[in-house]
């Protein structure tokens, strides 16, 4: 029908190219834009990440040993430098540098992203993972306060489905995927007013948790 083999390779090169230039066109927004430094992740292949860890629960989500960093400030000649040097590569944002993240269920997270919005309150970007967790960017530090911040506001003791990342974690952001699930996608995608001030974690936690709290209730 008008295809050679030749023709389907071109295509097939073509396509990796442009997933190539897409990973790198995200990734000098985050590190152009945003401010934020990036990590090349592992490669997910035929559902196994690519070091050989089988049995992880996100195969290719995860910073390999040692850390290859593509730091804030580069430009996209950088980016597509280091990609070029881990093609396939996924992208990783490291935590507790410009931002922890409050990881709840999908569901409840975007219930209480509507319920925000209304009432007005500052936001950071919001992700969604194909694992079915929404990730809500907040400030550096919120790791560290969330079993004082949950005491105050009477929610210790409640079952919730709720934990806070901060140093030391890695984040999967978009245009990744994870093998087997699909890719990470923006809820609430960053831009010039959040994504270098995300809110306090204070400001937030009180309607995720009562959401959270809702959800889990038959």
């Amino acid at each position: 029908m008008g295809f050679t083999i030749g023709g389907i390779r071109d295509m097939r090169s073509g396509s990796r190219r442009r997933g190539r230039a897409t990973e790198c066109t995200a990734v000098a927004e985050y590190t152009g834009l945003w401010g934020w430094d990036v990590v090349l992740g592992t490669r997910a292949a035929g559902g196994a990440c690519s070091r050989g860890a089988a049995d992880r629960a996100s195969p290719g989500a995860h910073a390999p040993d040692p850390r290859p960093e593509v730091p804030a400030g580069a430009t996209l000649d950088e980016v597509t430098r280091a990609w070029s040097r881990a093609p396939g590569a996924a992208v990783l944002l490291p935590v507790g540098r410009g931002f922890d993240i409050i990881d709840v269920a999908e569901q409840a997270g975007s219930r209480a992203l509507v319920r925000l919005e209304r009432m007005g309150l500052p936001l950071g970007p919001v992700m969604a993972t194909p694992a079915g967790r929404a990730h809500f960017f907040v400030a550096p530090g919120a790791a560290a306060e969330l079993p004082e911040l949950l005491y105050r506001m009477g929610w210790d003791d409640a079952d919730l489905d709720l934990r806070c990342l901060g140093a030391g974690s890695h984040v999967l952001a978009p245009p990744s995927e994870v093998a087997g699930l699909g890719p990470v996608r923006w809820l609430r995608p960053p831009s010039l007013d959040n994504a270098a001030d995300p809110p306090q974690a204070r400001l937030l936690l009180g309607t995720l948790a009562y959401i959270c709290h809702r959800s889990s209730t038959p």
